[in-house]
């Protein structure tokens, strides 16, 4: 009877970890974070992966250690406790062996973390100001700024229609940017704190009143990226999308045209902001 409970464990706890350590990180659930649409964001994702495959490979062997004592060493087996005091040789191992893990993965995060803050020689720069409850971009290398607020109608919100497709992740005014540039992000807010954030850029980045933080990405693919304000910044605070187009080096050009020749951007600007 003991012997067949024991094994039921062993099916039971194998039925769990086995589909995890045999699935590879595309089978993962759809909660798991995107790879995103830049280097940084590939390098970001990596990371995470391999330090999760890392704790799951320290989970399994701890609780199957665990587990099996628990289990094939119980008291109605006969079992009595062991009586011992300290190993020096358990003692050293189970310091060193942490901290080569740890060491393992702090080398590439940090690699990953210079690599994030380089914002050095960029092809362009636009300013990300923050208001309750919008965004304001200046595209500083072209002299075009406007605001980008939320469309989704209020009679969605208010579920007196059907939700949209990109319900509260939709703009009245994308930011649209060229693919395979350097753009450097200056972050800043005119009131509370807020913070731009993209997942698929891998980038995230508090915007504080006063201060001026910088980011950088570099586009591969056209596409359009949606994200969010992540610091609760008030009452309307889930009503800040971020909404990103990567175009084309000639679509972009030609947006900045439509832009300077009365387009949104150049009638906000005007407007006195």
């Amino acid at each position: 009877m003991a012997r067949w409970k024991f094994d039921q464990a062993v099916a039971w706890l194998a039925a769990i970890l086995l589909p995890l350590l045999s699935g590879s990180a595309a089978a993962l659930p759809a909660s798991n974070m995107p790879r995103g649409v830049t280097e940084i964001s590939r390098e970001v994702y990596g990371l995470h992966m391999l330090i999760f495959w890392i704790c799951v490979a320290i989970g399994v062997v701890v609780f199957s250690a665990m587990l099996y004592s628990i289990i094939r060493h119980r008291r109605s087996r006969g079992y009595k406790a062991a009586q011992f005091h300290e190993s020096t040789t358990v003692e050293i191992l189970w310091t060193i062996a942490p901290f080569v893990i740890l060491v393992a993965m702090a080398i590439p995060a940090t690699n990953t973390l210079i690599a994030m803050d380089d914002t050095s020689d960029p092809d362009m720069t636009i300013k990300i100001t923050g208001y309750q409850w919008k965004w304001h971009y200046d595209y500083l290398d072209h002299k075009i700024d406007f605001f980008s607020t939320l469309s989704t109608p209020r009679s969605q919100i208010f579920n007196q229609e059907a939700k949209g497709e990109n319900y509260l992740v939709e703009v009245d005014n994308e930011v649209v940017v060229p693919i395979d540039k350097k753009i450097v992000l200056l972050m800043t807010s005119n009131d509370v704190i807020h913070s731009w954030w993209v997942p698929e850029l891998a980038v995230k980045r508090d915007a504080l009143p006063g201060f001026i933080n910088q980011v950088w990405t570099r586009i591969d693919e056209p596409g359009v990226y949606r994200g969010q304000c992540t610091e609760l910044c008030g009452r309307d605070h889930g009503f800040m999308p971020v909404v990103v187009r990567a175009v084309e080096q000639a679509e972009f050009d030609k947006w900045v045209q439509r832009q300077k020749s009365g387009g949104q951007g150049q009638q906000v600007s005007q407007a006195g902001l």
